[in-house]
């Protein structure tokens, strides 16, 4: 019996060592499609990613270098450091509106994916009835054009009076400095299309944009940045635009700013400001600069927060 069963291993063995190997499979070298799902309430909320970007952060920061770099090593980070560009579609069942449109092609080759990922998603840009601007820098606006023609065909795109005042002026833009100059004529080349064809409209102050969405100032980071709070069934989600760009070292320690900020002052006062107002009310958050799909919920910890990702969620 013993005999039987050596050789019964033996061949076993044997033929596991003759089979073929699988492993030779080329990799695919792709990431999946950049969407994911939930609703809110009524609402479907689909993030949607416009690709990632590597950023010198522990240039950018304004805090000393070799601190950003500790911060990040913790959270087994390093700079450059590659981060989310993120937008919102929001379908109320009335409309479909999309809270900023990614970089298109003018942030380089890592970036201007959304309108693949949202065909992906099962959506076209021409369902877009909406695009809410929380601002007006280009990785926020260059979806919005494709060849110089516009990418939401039937959309009217939105943004706050006091962005459009700053970002569309030619004498602004002259008084800039020269490396400054661009996010003016790529603000000035999304829009113009829209602008064209009496698509281009702005409001001011905290104000309904569309029923469960409303737009409330956030200055600071850019003269008319914007959240938009949605709203459906008790539950809501605050879109925070750049209220934060890293969230290792930013949600830790609250009071440390970025470069791109324009007021380095007032944007920390409006991201202390809100992040204190989601953390109160368990508010979803949906950030641009968060690492995809960039959805979460914010809870008070000592000086800072501590940042809750979504959990996956199957749609039913």
């Amino acid at each position: 019996m013993k005999h039987i069963a050596l050789r019964l291993l033996t061949a076993a063995c044997a033929a596991f060592v003759a089979a073929p190997s699988l492993a030779a499979a080329p990799m695919a070298k792709t990431a999946a499609p950049g969407y994911s799902r939930v609703m809110l309430g009524e609402f479907e909320i689909t993030p949607l990613s416009d690709g990632t970007v590597d950023l010198p952060v522990d240039k950018l920061l304004q805090q000393k270098a070799d601190k950003t770099t500790a911060t990040l090593a913790r959270a087994r980070l390093k700079a450059p450091l590659e981060t989310s560009d993120n937008a919102f579609l929001v379908n109320t069942g009335s409309k479909l509106i999309l809270i900023d449109a990614g970089a298109g092609t003018f942030f380089g080759p890592t970036l201007g994916k959304l309108l693949a990922n949202m065909k992906a998603a099962g959506y076209s840009p021409e369902q877009v009835d909406e695009v809410y601007l929380t601002h007006m820098h280009s990785d926020h606006l260059g979806g919005l054009v494709a060849q110089s023609k516009p990418a939401f065909p039937n959309a009217v795109v939105r943004a706050a009076k006091l962005e459009a005042d700053h970002w569309l002026s030619q004498a602004n833009m002259d008084k800039a400095p020269e490396d400054g100059k661009g996010s003016f004529k790529n603000a000035m080349a999304a829009l113009d299309p829209y602008i064209k064809a009496g698509r281009f409209k702005t409001f001011e102050g905290d104000v309904e944009v569309s029923p469960g969405i409303r737009a409330q100032g956030g200055h600071g980071h850019t003269p008319g940045h914007t959240t938009y709070v949605v709203q459906s069934g008790g539950r809501k989600l605050v879109v925070i635009g750049d209220l934060i760009h890293v969230a290792a070292v930013q949600f830790e320690n609250p009071a440390v700013t970025i470069g791109f900020d324009g007021d380095q002052k007032a944007a920390a006062a409006a991201r202390k400001k809100l992040f204190d107002a989601v953390a109160r009310d368990g508010s979803l958050v949906g950030g641009a600069h968060l690492q995809f799909p960039g959805m979460g919920y914010l809870r008070s910890e000592g000086k800072g927060y501590r940042w809750i990702p979504v959990n996956y969620t199957r749609m039913p």
